[in-house]
C-alpha cells in the first residue's frame, strides 16, 4: 500500500474502531474525486468517520446539518447589496471546502437537496449569471439514517447518481466496542488527531491513479456488469453510464491503494456492490427474488464470466 496512504487510513482508525473496510473505501472515494453517502442507523460512527477523514487532512472543513429548514444558499452562497457600492456582492455558502459533510441530508427538503446537484457533479457554483470554481480537492460526504423516515425526504434517484459510493459502517464486536469505551472515556478521540496530508498531496494521489492502466478485457468485464443490471428481469432501473465510470475510478484507486499500476477484475468485484448498489431500482419482481440489490449484484456479478490472464 501506498505510504501516504496507509498513513492517511491509520490516522483515520485512531478514531474509527474495526472499521478497516469502510475507511478504506471512504479513502478510495476521495482518491477518485468522488463524493460517499454513509448509510446505518444512528450511533455507529457515521459523522466520526467524515470528521477523522477531514482532520486526518490539511484542508477546509464545513459541517452543515440538513433540516427542513435549511436554505439552498446557505450551501451554495448568495449574492448581497453592499450599501457603501451599490452592487451586488457574492457571499460564500458551506460548499466552498474541501470537505463538506451533509449530516443527515434526507432531512433537508428536496430544493435544498438539489443545490448539491451541480456542486457535486460540476464542482462549482452557478449563481446570477457568474460561476464559481469550488476548492480542490473537493468531496461531499452525506449521512443518513434508513430506519427512521418521519420527517425525511426520499433522496431521488438523480442524487443517489452523484454518489460514487454508499457505504455503511455496521454494529462493532464486543472487543471493538470495548476498545471504543476506553477511547471515549475522557474525550472524544476526534479532538485529538492531527493532520498528516496536505492538500497538494492529497492532489497528487488522485493524479497517481488517473496513470493506473487497464486491459480493454477488464473494461469490458465493467460493461458487462453494468450491463446485466439493465438486462435483469428483477431490476427496474439498471446502473447508468455515470456508473461505470464510478466503478472504474474506482477500481483504478482500489489498485493504486494496493500499490499496482494496472486493475484486475477483483479490484472491480472489491469496488462493485459499494459504487453500484445505491444506483439500482428493484421491480416488485425483483425484491421478491432478491430482497434488496446489493444481493442483485452478488447473483450478477455470479453470473458474469470473470476474464482469465
Amino acid at each position: 500500500m501506498d505510504a501516504k496512504i496507509k498513513l492517511l487510513i491509520e490516522n483515520i482508525e485512531k478514531v474509527i474502531v474495526g472499521k478497516r473496510t469502510p475507511i478504506m473505501q471512504t479513502v478510495c472515494a476521495l482518491l477518485t474525486e468522488g463524493h460517499v453517502l454513509v448509510e446505518d442507523v444512528p450511533g455507529v460512527g457515521k459523522t466520526q468517520l467524515a470528521a477523522a477523514l477531514s482532520k486526518s487532512v490539511d484542508g477546509m472543513f464545513s459541517r452543515v446539518q440538513m433540516t427542513p429548514d435549511i436554505m439552498p444558499s446557505d450551501i451554495t452562497g448568495f449574492s448581497m447589496l453592499n450599501r457603501e457600492t451599490g452592487e451586488f456582492e457574492y457571499r460564500k455558502g458551506a460548499a466552498f471546502c474541501n470537505f463538506l459533510l451533509a449530516d443527515e441530508i434526507n432531512r433537508a427538503s428536496p430544493k435544498a437537496q438539489s443545490s448539491l446537484l451541480e456542486v457535486m457533479e460540476e464542482h462549482q457554483v452557478s449563481i446570477d449569471g457568474a460561476t464559481y470554481i469550488l476548492p480542490k480537492p473537493f468531496m461531499v460526504l452525506a449521512t443518513q439514517n434508513p430506519v427512521e423516515t418521519y420527517g425525511t425526504y426520499h433522496l431521488p434517484e438523480a442524487q443517489m447518481d452523484r454518489f460514487a459510493m454508499k457505504i455503511s459502517m455496521g454494529y462493532p464486536t464486543e472487543t471493538e466496542e470495548l476498545s471504543i469505551l476506553d477511547r471515549n472515556e475522557f474525550e472524544n478521540p476526534v479532538t485529538k488527531i492531527e493532520p498528516v496530508l496536505k492538500i497538494e498531496e492529497i492532489v497528487e494521489l488522485q493524479e497517481k491513479v488517473k496513470q493506473v492502466r487497464a486491459e480493454e478485457k477488464v473494461k469490458n468485464y465493467i460493461i458487462e456488469i453494468v450491463t446485466a443490471t439493465r438486462n435483469d428481469e428483477g431490476i427496474k432501473l439498471g446502473v447508468s453510464p455515470r456508473g461505470s465510470i464510478a466503478l472504474y475510478k474506482a477500481a483504478k484507486a482500489w489498485a493504486f491503494m494496493d500499490g499496482r499500476d494496472y486493475i484486475t477484475p477483483q479490484d472491480v468485484k472489491e469496488c462493485c456492490i459499494c459504487t453500484l448498489a445505491h444506483r439500482i431500482m428493484l421491480s416488485p419482481k425483483g425484491k421478491s427474488m432478491y430482497e434488496t440489490a446489493e444481493k442483485a449484484l452478488e447473483k450478477i456479478l455470479g453470473k458474469v464470466a470473470v476474464p482469465t490472464e
